[in-house]
């Protein structure tokens, strides 16, 4: 059972990358792309690198000789996996890659600090960090360990000269500067800058590189081609299908010429909207019918008319229609009571009084 586990545990570890591996210190082979530091040899072959035995590794590439060889390097730029071609040479007895290395977590690319304030006339100042571009990735003095490592080594060099390795990201290069400690410079703090970090200031890829996309290793194009639906519109009948859009036909709703404004001619009452379609099945309800602003001033105003013509047939408007009535003429008769008249009969009988004034008039 223990082949068993060790197994399961081999392809746990590839599926989650490597953690281990042989970090570059010295590089005296030009030919061979490694920088110190930054990079970490975990993988020789397509194989990981498990329990960093240095005899076994150096036996691989022994048996490499005359013919390629392929690291896998994990660099601490950008944090990314990278395979080298090397050529181990035929013509010598011991190939000799011009490394020195030691097997060391990937952890350790993390302990850096990222410079991102410096005040003027400060030591950091005055030695010369670069703000936001520059990080401390190490010292030559000792190992530094942690997120305090730091500022422990700064407390035992106060006042004293102390060297730092920087790395600036803007230039892609290491440099070594000497830097002095001092609680007497005239502002806040040994250094007099502001120092960031964790997981937000690791370092990023240099800026000649190309930027990974996201996704851009997870769904691959050539493994994944673009696929266009078959059977949405292929299996409709004709009079189903969709015209080409063409200049003629490509409108849209929104821009659609709109209906002509209803007018009002008559009444309300008298207007009767058009019939309204309704479901296939079921009940329905009528359409609104909407008016605009302009029909309904129409309408009122029409009424208005009407209004008045009916104002006008209903009562007088001036005495010049109707004559007076007649002086000294008797009240009318009550109801249920004869009136008794000498009048002469209506053929001998001259025009009452009314028509003769009328005809005066």
């Amino acid at each position: 059972m223990s082949w068993f586990k060790k197994l399961i545990a081999g392809e746990e570890s590839r599926q989650q990358g490597p953690r281990f591996g042989f970090q570059v210190l010295k590089n005296t082979n030009t030919t061979l792309p490694l920088e110190p530091w930054f990079d970490y040899i975990c993988g020789i072959n397509g194989r990981l690198i498990e329990d960093g035995n240095s005899y076994l590794f150096c036996q691989e590439v022994w048996n490499c000789r005359g013919r390629d060889v392929s690291f896998t390097v994990w660099t601490a730029k950008g944090y990314r996996l990278k395979d080298i071609i090397y050529r181990i040479p035929s013509d010598t007895d011991t190939p000799h890659l011009g490394l020195t290395m030691q097997w060391t977590s990937l952890a350790v690319a993390d302990q850096i600090w990222h410079i991102l304030d410096v005040a003027p006339q400060s030591p950091a100042d005055i030695a010369g960090l670069l703000p936001y571009s520059d990080y401390i990735i190490g010292t030559p003095e000792v190992i530094l360990r942690g997120e305090s490592g730091l500022y422990e080594l700064v407390q035992e060099y106060l006042n004293r000269p102390l060297r730092l390795f920087v790395y600036n990201h803007e230039y892609d290069v290491t440099r070594e500067l000497t830097i002095t400690p001092s609680r007497n410079w005239g502002g806040d703090g040994i250094l007099g800058c502001v120092l960031g970090y964790g997981a937000l200031h690791r370092l990023p890829a240099p800026l000649h590189e190309p930027i990974q996309a996201p996704g851009e290793t997870l769904f691959d194009s050539e493994q994944f081609p673009p696929t266009e639906p078959t059977g949405l519109l292929g299996g409709l009948p004709t009079q189903f299908q969709q015209p080409p859009l063409t200049p003629t036909n490509f409108t849209t709703p929104a821009f659609a010429q709109p209906p002509p404004m209803l007018k009002l001619t008559g009444s309300p009452a008298s207007s009767t909207p058009p019939p309204s379609m309704g479901h296939a099945h079921g009940r329905h309800k009528p359409k609104r019918v909407h008016h605009t602003a302009l029909d309904m001033d129409v309408y009122l105003k029409e009424g208005e008319e009407k209004s008045k013509e009916l104002d006008r047939g209903s009562t007088p408007t001036g005495n010049k229609s109707l004559p007076p009535p007649p002086k000294g003429a008797p009240p009318p008769p009550r109801r249920g009571t004869v009136v008794k008249s000498d009048a002469p009969s209506p053929a001998t009988t001259p025009k009452p009084q009314e028509e003769q004034q009328v005809q005066e008039i």
